[in-house]
């Protein structure tokens, strides 16, 4: 059985990605953990804190299987168009649940700064990863509030087909610019 740690780790990615976080109590994660409140305490000062843990491993689950996603892609434009097929991917096998760093932010009011810290870091770290990518800065932000629309829209809709109209816009926009 994993320690108590990983095992409040794991409800909470399940329970804050499926429920969100406000509807996510400390008590259904303990009692869904199987820990006792003292050793949730142990572990983690607060719920904030819990979150803040929370997002720093989704992000790095979410980009570990984007880069997998995306290994095989030979050129920029089919990287980029992968990568949005990622998004499609992660629909489905997430039956459309959408950002877990904008659903939280989403429930969370500004005064809880150390989490939207952390939030815009990984947001960040996803433009940097545009950036890094296509080398200009106004297509890469271009591209990224498209990926970034995509997961919103396609939550809302429970539909993957802005995203296909990304894809389109996106051929469109590279064309142009070679």
């Amino acid at each position: 059985m994993p320690r108590p740690r990983e095992r409040i780790l794991s409800t909470s990615l399940l329970l804050f990605h499926r429920q969100g976080y406000n509807r996510t109590g400390i008590n259904q994660i303990i009692e869904d953990a199987n820990v006792s409140k003292a050793s949730f305490y142990q572990h983690f000062r607060s719920k904030d804190d819990l979150c803040i843990e929370f997002l720093n491993r989704r992000y790095e689950y979410w980009v570990s299987e984007l880069e997998k996603f995306i290994s095989g892609a030979q050129n920029l434009e089919e990287k980029i168009l992968k990568s949005f097929d990622f998004l499609i991917y992660m629909n489905e096998k997430e039956d459309f649940r959408g950002c877990s760093f904008l659903n939280i932010l989403s429930e969370i009011p500004a005064e809880q700064v150390e989490i939207h810290h952390v939030l815009r870091y990984h947001k960040n770290k996803l433009r940097d990863f545009f950036m890094n990518e296509i080398k200009d800065e106004v297509l890469s932000d271009h591209i990224y509030l498209l990926f970034e629309s995509s997961i919103l829209t396609s939550q809302l809709y429970r539909s993957n087909e802005l995203i296909e109209k990304s894809k389109s816009i996106i051929k469109s926009i590279l064309t142009s610019s070679h």
